[in-house]
């Protein structure tokens, strides 16, 4: 099938009235903070004028407290790599009501050299609803039917446009400030200002002090992070109002996925079969392949929508792997199309079984030729989720028949008896691979991986989780040896995912890291983790060529203090911290 090709689609309103998008394009109300709250007791003390300081990344600003930021702060001083994207947050409060306030940020200058005003993304963050771990606090797994059950309040989160026409009276308003470093900017101290206007008040200044470094982070796409968040194209297609593989679900899709490939995403989620995860996302996945039963007993198969999907994809960046869910779905009905009675039909059968066998030894010989022929084979694996050591043993089994050089993915328990044969490997947190068995898997350029879900009270990107959490994951994967990282889902929203995280199923904000038209906190600080293991990867070989090893034991113990059992009893925004200043000291 020739690649088809679809225009750009801005993040925002331009083409909303066009396309009749959801309520991304259009201001909308966010629900109500139930709360007790007394204004007077609480604004009283401050002036009526409005406030803006520079506060930190590392704080959720509640709504409606009065921030206690102190005058002084005035000025945000950092350092950057060239090529990174840095990140900040200030608070703008105000005692009344303001009207048509909007946020901008100059160039930024070092003598004659300019960080142009396009490298910089100022954001109004808002807020959406959250609610809290399990009674227990151990973990967030498990059915959430009635949310007056949990402890739910309103967040910030949400990286929303930089004008908006109205900020409530007694209410603080977070403002994010993205810088992305140009990999051809000189060295030096740059200064610029962010200013916040509006009607009837003076403009509020803060100031950005910016030191680039002599170092340079390559481009996303060639970073070696193994970033794998699981995608889901149904769910656009429900929020966006849009023919499932239309031109226009296509046009939905597109920022939304350039933003996963300007993350060094580095895999495509696709699926072999209708509802591998039975279906437990507000929108279930649909097979992207048609298996149809003729009438003569023989096996057809169209790829109409998978291609469409994999180019798609591919042609955004994301190129480097194509992952096929599943041949053991959590509940075991395999879907397809019987010409004979004219409807789709379902094979109940186990791994093992002979109808097992044989409805995925037609199927894989046949996709087996397929992404040869469209010179895929070599970057797709036949992928399975959290599946038990028996059942993976007889999948192999079959896959081996069929083709012996397909690529085999799981992500779940380390099983010993299996690794050699899993390409790709991720491990469940807290799991790690045996030195002698990482090694083996380098050396064969395997890709092994660690991933988290509502299983983690820590580290964790739930709508509540301390954001520092997203960042310490970067470093995490760099402490255990791991090449990435994975989690179920970038995109899977709830009903309502601008204004309500909060799902029937595991904790507020575990079914998406972005939402409609937006990025989020969560998934800033996530980059921000993974350009860090970057920056760590590039200086432990330089200190190795160097033969720089006072360096090396400086860095590496820096490294050490993000390990499974130390999150749990340390302050993760004051290790970052003191890690990061390390990071930008060589």
């Amino acid at each position: 099938m020739k690649t088809m090709k679809y225009p750009l689609l801005l993040v925002g309103s331009l083409f909303c009235s066009a396309l009749g998008f959801a309520q991304t394009c259009d201001e909308y109300t966010e629900l109500t903070d139930t709360k007790p709250y007394d204004p007077e007791s609480v604004w009283k003390e401050m002036p009526s004028s409005p406030c803006f300081r520079w506060g930190s990344v590392d704080v959720r600003y509640p709504k409606r407290n009065l921030p206690r930021l102190p005058n002084e702060n005035t000025t945000w001083k950092t350092k950057a790599w060239k090529g990174e994207r840095i990140n900040a947050q200030a608070v703008l409060w105000t005692r009344e009501q303001l009207t048509d306030v909007q946020v901008r940020v100059g160039e930024l200058r070092s003598g004659s050299c300019v960080i142009p005003s396009s490298a910089i993304r100022p954001s109004f963050l808002r807020y959406v609803m959250t609610d809290e771990l399990n009674k227990d606090g151990k973990s967030a797994c498990g059915p959430r039917p009635d949310p007056s059950a949990w402890d739910s309040s309103l967040v910030a989160d949400v990286l929303y446009k930089p004008e908006w026409k109205e900020i409530q009276a007694c209410t603080a308003q977070p403002v994010w400030i993205q810088v992305h470093i140009p990999q051809s900017a000189r060295p030096g101290l740059y200064k610029g200002v962010a200013t916040v206007s509006g009607k009837d008040f003076a403009d509020r200044l803060l100031m950005l002090e910016i030191t680039v470094l002599d170092r340079v982070l390559p481009a996303p796409e060639a970073w070696r992070f193994h970033l794998d968040l699981w995608q889901n194209p149904y769910a656009v297609a429900r929020y966006y109002h849009t023919p499932l593989w239309s031109e226009a679900h296509f046009e939905a899709m597109r920022p939304i996925m350039k933003q996963l490939a300007e993350a060094g995403q580095k895999v495509i989620t696709t699926t072999i079969l209708h509802k591998p995860w039975n279906g437990q996302t507000e929108d279930p996945f649909d097979s992207m392949v048609s298996k149809i039963k003729k009438i003569d007993g023989a096996w057809e198969y169209d790829y109409t929508v998978f291609d469409q999907w994999v180019e798609f994809m591919t042609d955004l960046g994301i190129d480097k792997q194509i992952n096929c869910y599943t041949m053991i779905p959590w509940a075991l009905r395999f879907d397809y199309f019987d010409q004979a009675t004219n409807r789709v039909r379902f094979i109940e059968a186990q791994p093992g079984d002979g109808a097992y066998t044989a409805y995925w030894d037609a199927f894989l010989r046949d996709f087996s030729a397929h992404l040869r022929r469209k010179g895929w084979f070599e970057r797709t694996t036949i992928a399975m989720d959290e599946r038990g050591l028996e059942a993976m043993k007889e999948a192999i089994k079959v896959i081996r028949k069929a083709d012996p050089e397909f690529k085999i993915s799981l992500a779940g328990n380390y099983h010993q008896e299996i690794a050699n044969e899993l390409h790709d490997f991720c491990l469940s947190f807290g799991s790690h691979f045996p030195e002698d068995v990482k090694a083996a898997r380098n050396k064969a350029g395997k890709v092994s991986t660690v991933y988290t879900c509502c299983a983690e009270a820590r580290p964790n990107t739930f709508t509540f989780s301390p954001p520092a959490e997203a960042a310490w994951i970067g470093w995490h994967v760099a402490a255990g040896g791991y090449d990435g990282y994975l989690r179920w889902a970038y995109n899977s929203w709830t009903t309502d995912p601008l204004r309500d995280s909060r799902f029937r199923t595991w904790a507020a904000g575990d079914c998406y890291l972005v939402y409609p038209g937006y990025s989020s906190i969560r998934m800033e600080r996530l980059i921000e983790g993974i350009q860090d293991y970057e920056k760590i990867h590039i200086l432990r070989e330089e200190f190795a060529d160097k033969k720089a090893d006072a360096k090396r034991k400086k860095l590496d113990a820096a490294v050490s203090m993000f390990t499974h059992d130390k999150i749990q009893t340390r302050n993760v925004a004051n290790d970052l911290h003191t890690a990061r200043n390390i990071l930008n000291s060589f």
